[in-house]
């Protein structure tokens, strides 16, 4: 069986790189998808957003780089190289905090 690899660290690099061209500043590739569970890279200029959106059955966020804050219900959570956080099962969003790179993991119906 063979299975398709991605190398996180270029794919970051590569998708950076995108959103400092991209008129909306970000860039994403979705690079897993296996039938419910879909796995995406998603760059972020700073100061760039994803706007309020309604969450998956199941997801988490990882920070692969820079800083973001995950937004729910007026809260905001600031994350960090590193960090691994499960997404609220609510209306949410995203800002980037600096530069950024996060892989987003998620089951959908």
């Amino acid at each position: 069986m063979s299975l398709d690899l991605a190398d996180l660290t270029d794919l970051a690099d590569e998708h950076l790189r995108a959103a400092h061209t991209a008129p909306h500043g970000r860039s994403a590739r979705l690079v897993l998808h296996d039938g419910v569970l879909r796995q995406t890279v998603i760059a972020l200029t700073s100061g760039t957003s994803l706007d309020e959106h309604n969450a998956p059955p199941a997801a988490s966020l990882q920070v692969l780089r820079g800083r973001v804050n995950l937004t729910a219900s007026g809260r905001a959570e600031e994350l960090r190289t590193g960090t691994l956080r499960m997404i609220p099962k609510e209306r949410h969003g995203l800002t980037a905090l600096e530069d950024a790179v996060v892989l987003l993991t998620a089951v959908n119906d």
